[in-house]
């Protein structure tokens, strides 16, 4: 027995099946051929009906918003569209134009409210506006003539129409912005009005340079403010205050000769700091009794950037090491940090303890400090949050320099270069400087909490990366890394939302470090399923690949060879060493320079050698021959955790002190791969993890979003019968 399945033809695709509507008469269902004019497929339907003149006619979309349907859009058609023949464009713009200037008001409210609805269409708005329809809706505005529902009816259409496009805003007179600009102003206004007017002034300044100006004039941030407690309105109050705001920058920057512009803007940032607004934007609108919608969370994230975005001239000011009043402000610094200190008399003296305590504040130069403050960004701003902490936190100020200055194990933290990073980083993650982005949501609540909120923030995360300096036992080699972790444990914890800065404090005290590393070994695993069977089955084949490659990359390294510094030179200048493998792996090469080479040394430079069949063992730390001596266990700790030592025949010593943990752990792993033995430095964990990571994610990419089974799929069973076949025509 064969079966064989046929597919059935599909419809023609120009052709589009479709029910048509008619007020009083049944619909008519029809095949339209997407290839005919939209004119004759009008004629049909007018025909099926008996209606005389089909150009006066159109067709319309039955539900939603109902546009017109035009030769360019038509296409948009879908098979079961509801359809509806109705007076063409310019005829309903010509009707309702006569119907709004006529004097019964039922007929004028009527035509209002069907104009209103009609302009969100482009195709009815073109007609309408040709018309001098915006023109007769303005003069209806101006007369003043017009309340309750007419009103709102009319400002509706007045902004669908305008917001097409095809008009431009600067023909906007000035006594129509005096007429919208009272009913914000009024004490009592109907909602709708008022949400209308507002909404009409925000796109005015948005849409024209010179209707910022008159606006400006007839509007005030704070006459705006006190809109904010009505929910039904605040939303449309916000938009216009960020607007104002927004576009005054730009003002200035244009037209920087105008003097009461840029004072106009000085008092918009100075409405935008008060704590009055603040605290009615989060008692009625954040902490209000109403979910907040994406429009209103858009508003808020306007508004935050644009409040932080004051801050981006202090950013981009480079101190001026001249300028005496900048300079008192890092004296000022020095002072609070260390006040119980007298000054020496001497000018010379002064100057060495300045020096001293500059870097005891963790400055880059000692010398002259006001050099570390002279890159923008951060600039000023750094200093600013500097000055802010030693003045409104003096005792954690204090502490935290003190803590740090006193160290002597290379573990101190520097606090000037450290502020002065963090208020870099701080700026790059709340967009300092940088435009709202359209369609964004992401405002933070706790913004809102405080007058003071960056410089509160940057008190908060200062701290943070103190502790996490300690936690991390980091060194200056260690800055970068401990700064992406700072990094990792803000943006956390801004993930979160906190709604207040003490809870900001919670959240950063449950991301230590060890908790970051638990995080991220846990994103890992989940990532990419590690304790699936199958997953450590693969993991396990690919391992070895990748440890070979590792151990290739080290061997190529100590090919390459690197620089040492000898121990227990007292002398000025330093002398250096170098050491490097030879090409076929089997003879150490070393010898001593007179300064640091720039690029490879020559084999021939190194007149000293050790066979690698004679290498008994590489030891490190305290177990270094060098170490065990009492003037080496002086030496701090990160000489101790970057020293190794090769042991060879007989009885003989080569002894390292590695310039930083990276090449640490390069050599121990490449003299343990030479050895045969298992490399396993925190480098070599890392590099593994990574690599394996990424091997995995590539041979994984089919397999992605499908579940692998714990057990394979069982066999199903055999058909009945093998007498089929399957047609795919």
């Amino acid at each position: 027995m064969v079966c064989e399945k046929t597919a059935a033809m599909p419809p023609p695709s120009d052709i589009v099946k479709v029910a048509i509507e008619w007020p009083g008469a049944n619909a008519q269902l029809m095949e339209i051929d997407q290839k005919k004019p939209l004119s004759s497929i009008i004629r049909e339907v007018c025909d099926g009906w008996s209606l005389s003149g089909s150009e006066q006619f159109a067709l319309r979309y039955a539900d939603g918003p109902q546009l017109y349907i035009t030769e360019q859009s038509r296409s948009e058609i879908k098979n079961g569209t509801i359809l509806r023949l109705a007076i063409s464009p310019a005829r309903a713009a010509r009707q309702l134009l006569d119907r709004i200037q006529s004097h019964g008001i039922d007929a004028r409210l009527e035509a209002l409210k069907e104009l209103a609805k009609l302009s969100a269409d482009p195709t009815f708005a073109t007609e309408f506006i040709s018309m001098e329809g915006i023109g007769t809706l303005a003069r209806l505005v101006e007369s003043g003539t017009h309340f309750g529902e007419m009103l709102a009816f009319t400002l509706t259409a007045f902004l669908e129409l305008m917001d097409h496009g095809i008009v431009s805003w600067d023909l906007i007179s000035l006594s129509f912005i005096k007429q919208i600009a009272g009913y914000v102003n009024q004490p009592m206004v109907d909602v709708s009005i008022l949400q209308r007017s507002l909404a009409i002034l925000e796109s005015m300044v948005l849409n024209s340079h010179s209707l910022y100006h008159r606006v400006a004039q007839e509007i005030t941030v704070g006459q705006l403010i006190g809109h904010l407690s009505n929910q039904e309105i605040q939303t449309y109050a916000i938009a216009l205050i960020n607007a104002l705001f927004l576009k005054a920058p730009e003002d200035r920057r244009q037209e920087e000769h105008t003097n009461p512009l840029d004072q106009r803007l000085t008092e918009m940032a100075s409405t935008l700091a008060q704590k009055h607004l603040r605290s009615i934007i989060l008692n009625h609108v954040i902490r209000g009794n109403r979910p907040i919608k994406a429009e209103m969370a858009h508003q808020l994230y306007v508004l935050q950037v644009l409040t932080f975005n004051l801050l981006e001239e202090r950013m981009m000011t480079k101190m001026d090491p001249s300028d005496q009043a900048q300079r008192d402000i890092i004296f000022e610094l020095r002072r609070i940090a260390f006040d119980g200190e007298n000054d020496p008399s001497g000018t010379e003296k002064r100057k060495a303890m300045y020096t001293k305590d500059y870097k005891m504040l963790g400055f880059t130069n000692h010398v002259n400090p006001a050099m570390d403050f002279t890159q923008t960004p951060p600039g000023m701003l750094a200093l600013d949050n500097m000055l802010y902490l030693a003045k409104l936190h003096q005792d954690t100020y204090i502490r935290i320099v003190l803590e740090n200055s006193s160290r002597e194990d290379k573990h101190e933290c520097p606090f000037g270069r450290c502020a002065i990073e963090l208020t870099r980083m701080l700026c790059e993650i709340l967009q300092v400087g940088e435009l709202p982005n359209e369609g964004c949501n992401d405002y933070h609540p706790m913004f809102f909490t405080h007058d003071r909120a960056w410089e509160e923030f940057f008190c908060v995360c200062i701290q943070l990366l103190n502790k996490t300096w300690k936690e991390m036992r980091a060194t200056a080699e260690d800055f970068n890394k401990v700064m992406q972790v700072v990094r990792e444990q803000i943006t956390r914890a801004l993930a979160m939302k906190p709604s207040s800065l003490d809870q900001l404090k919670g959240k950063l005290r449950g991301l230590s470090y060890s908790e970051i590393l638990r995080l991220r070994q846990s994103e890992r695993m989940s990532q990419d399923d590690f304790q699936s069977p199958p997953i450590i089955e693969l993991r396990e084949r690919i391992q070895p690949e990748i440890l070979e490659l590792i151990k290739q990359q080290r061997l190529n390294r100590l090919c390459e060879g690197s620089c040492f510094r000898k121990l227990g030179n007292r002398r000025r200048q330093e002398k250096f060493w170098f050491c490097r493998l030879s090409l076929n792996h089997k003879v150490l090469h070393y010898g001593d320079l007179d300064e640091s080479p720039q690029g490879e040394v020559p084999f021939e430079l190194l007149t000293d050698k050790i066979p690698v069949s004679d290498i008994k063992s590489v030891v490190t730390g305290k177990d270094c021959p060098h170490m065990k001596e009492k003037s080496a266990l002086k030496q701090n700790k990160e000489v101790l955790e970057q020293a190794f030592s090769i042991l060879y025949d007989p009885d003989e010593n080569l002894n390292f002190v590695a310039p930083n943990k990276y090449e640490y752990c390069i050599w121990t792993d490449g003299l343990c791969a030479l050895l045969g033995r298992e490399m396993g430095s925190d480098l070599t964990r890392s590099d593994l993890d990574t690599l394996i990571s990424m091997e995995m994610k590539l041979r994984l990419l089919d397999l992605e979003n499908i579940t692998i089974p714990e057990a394979p799929p069982p066999v199903p069973k055999e058909p009945s019968t093998y007498n089929f076949t399957y047609n795919y025509g």
